[in-house]
């Protein structure tokens, strides 16, 4: 007694495998692209830790030396 599968069966089990790889490679991407945007969102939130140190660097630096007065001569 030989197997012998239906073309419906074959049919089934060609998209059953298509769907399975469709399935893992949007997995993968998904797992990329989060991946991305959690390193995009880190560099811009360290992008802007830096722009408020700089600020206040910038402020205590203009609170230590007032500007001078042109002298009127």
């Amino acid at each position: 007694m030989s197997d012998h599968l239906s073309k419906s069966e074959i049919r089934k089990d060609a998209v059953q495998g298509t769907v399975e790889a469709a399935a893992s490679t949007v997995g993968q991407v998904t797992t990329i692209i989060t991946g991305a945007v959690k390193d995009v969102a880190s560099a811009i939130g360290g992008f802007a830790t830096e722009v408020f140190e700089i600020r206040d660097s910038a402020r205590k630096a203009s609170a230590e030396h007032p500007p001078e007065r042109p002298e009127l001569g």
